[in-house]
């Protein structure tokens, strides 16, 4: 199948070609005969696999001329909200369709300014999208097509009571697509309750790491946790790094002694303003900075090309997050290489990463460095920490407990 079988609008057509796609991919080619049929769709589908253009070419085609608004496609943070937005004008550019996109951080000026003008397909983020319901300034009653993309991305950053607000202020008739990387209970439940007979479509579900990539743990005793990423810097052949934190807090903290140990480092997450995250990602793509701190905000859909490494500072809580965030390296046919700094704090959700990927991660010592004893430095691949009994026949709060530290 190519895309002129697909009955795309001959508008999207020509803009499909200058693009120079001419093949669908599976989610594509499985999604946009569902959209143009009206039906409602849950699409599981991992970044890189084409689902923008699966959502975004079917509503341009349905919308076809100008009308008021009529699609809205909800997106977790204002980096994927202008890139769908982008996206969405690159696709529309022989269109008369009007695309705007609206996100906080930012003044109300020049999105009220496009709302006054009337635009017919909105991209935006929660916040700002009840922002000017409460205001009045925009109404959804008649809108056609909603989109929840990223929708576990969505949940993750607590944004489930924001979206059931905004679909609540819906039509009740109206076509629902629902996309997501995984499909948590949390994400089948809302399916369950914004969704009509939804068809369900599974596309490159990947539950393992790239055989490009290099992934391998590092325990380490949590005192020393900084001490050891700037030493795996240091003896580090790299060209650009993602470090993942799990906190804001802890995103800044590592930026900030990174920045005293005289790397080129920027940090980013939902706390920063626009301006400050679009000129973070815009001098690490130009090598301004060459290493970058962030939450889960840049592990998926971010447009990060050419990532040499990553270090996971922190152990994600979630095993998919695993396999998203070292996926930011390894792309396009390239090596990339992943470190994962680990305490036995975080052996729960380590033990849960391996169960998911279906292997034990290699564990690896970095030579000649001063470890402060842990008790993780002498298990093996996949090993658990032993449980042990203490006085009065307990174990300890978390099921272990450690032998003293050697000096």
């Amino acid at each position: 199948m190519d895309f002129k079988d697909l009955q795309l609008s001959d508008d999207v057509m020509l803009a499909v070609e200058a693009a120079g796609y001419t093949v669908p991919t599976p989610i594509q080619e499985q999604a946009i005969p569902a959209v143009l049929a009206g039906r409602d769709v849950v699409g599981s589908a991992q970044t890189g696999t084409g689902k923008t253009a699966a959502f975004t070419l079917p509503m341009l085609t349905r919308f076809n001329n100008p009308g008021g608004l009529r699609g809205l496609i909800v997106e977790p943070t204002r980096e994927l909200a202008l890139q769908v937005e982008a996206s969405l004008k690159q696709f529309s550019q022989f269109s008369p369709l009007r695309v705007g996109v609206m996100y906080g951080g930012v003044g109300y000026g020049e999105q009220s300014e496009k709302l006054k003008r009337g635009m017919d397909i909105w991209v935006g983020t929660p916040g700002r999208l009840l922002d000017y319901l409460e205001r009045g300034e925009l109404s959804l009653k008649d809108l056609e097509i909603v989109v929840l993309d990223e929708a576990d991305r969505l949940l993750d950053m607590g944004f489930m009571p924001d979206v059931k607000r905004l679909l609540k202020q819906c039509p009740e008739k109206r076509q629902t697509l629902l996309f997501s990387a995984t499909i948590p209970p949390e994400i089948e439940s809302l399916a369950k309750w914004a969704l009509k007979d939804p068809l369900t479509i599974q596309v490159g579900i990947r539950r393992a790491p790239s055989e490009l990539v290099d992934h391998a743990l590092y325990p380490v005793a949590n005192a020393q946790k900084f001490e050891l990423l700037h030493e795996l810097l240091e003896r580090t052949h790299y060209q650009s790094v993602i470090v993942f934190c799990r906190m804001k807090s802890g995103a800044d903290m590592v930026a900030a002694k990174l920045l005293q140990e005289g790397h080129k480092v920027v940090a980013m997450h939902s706390d920063r303003s626009q301006k400050e995250r679009e000129e973070a990602l815009l001098g690490f793509r130009e090598g301004k900075y060459e290493v970058l701190v962030a939450t889960d905000i840049a592990s998926r859909g971010l447009d990060i090309a050419g990532v040499t490494h990553v270090i996971n500072y922190d152990v994600p809580q979630h095993p998919e997050d695993y396999v998203h965030r070292i996926g930011r390296t390894g792309r396009a046919l390239t090596e990339g290489d992943a470190f994962t700094l680990f305490t036995s704090d975080d052996m729960t959700h380590v033990q849960a990463i391996e169960r998911f990927i279906a292997r034990p991660i290699q564990r690896k010592k970095l030579e000649n460095f001063k470890y402060t004893y842990t008790v993780l430095l002498s298990l093996k691949d996949g090993e658990d920490l032993p449980k042990m009994r203490v006085a009065g026949g307990r174990v300890g709060s978390k099921g272990y407990s450690f032998a003293p530290a050697r000096r």
